[in-house]
């Protein structure tokens, strides 16, 4: 391999995506249980932290950071 497999990048999108759970279960616990915080803002949180921001933060990669070789170029001899 060449280079380090997450960039820094990655690890702030994880690092957000956790501190937005903890938000999203800290709202999931609040009040009675027909609160509108608890009942509607804190599954949509959690299903977007869940769903789209791991997610992409363990599968984004910049265009740069290629780890493969380019093998399409083709031999102009024959």
């Amino acid at each position: 391999m060449h280079g380090p497999i997450f960039s820094d990048l990655n690890f702030k999108l994880l690092g957000l995506s956790i501190l937005l759970l903890f938000i999203g279960y800290i709202c999931l616990g609040q009040g009675p249980v027909y609160n509108p915080v608890s009942w509607t803002i804190a599954p949509i949180i959690l299903v977007f932290v869940y769903c789209i921001l791991i997610p992409v933060s363990i599968l984004y990669r910049e265009k740069g950071n290629t780890t493969s070789k380019d093998t399409t170029k083709k031999d102009k001899g024959v």
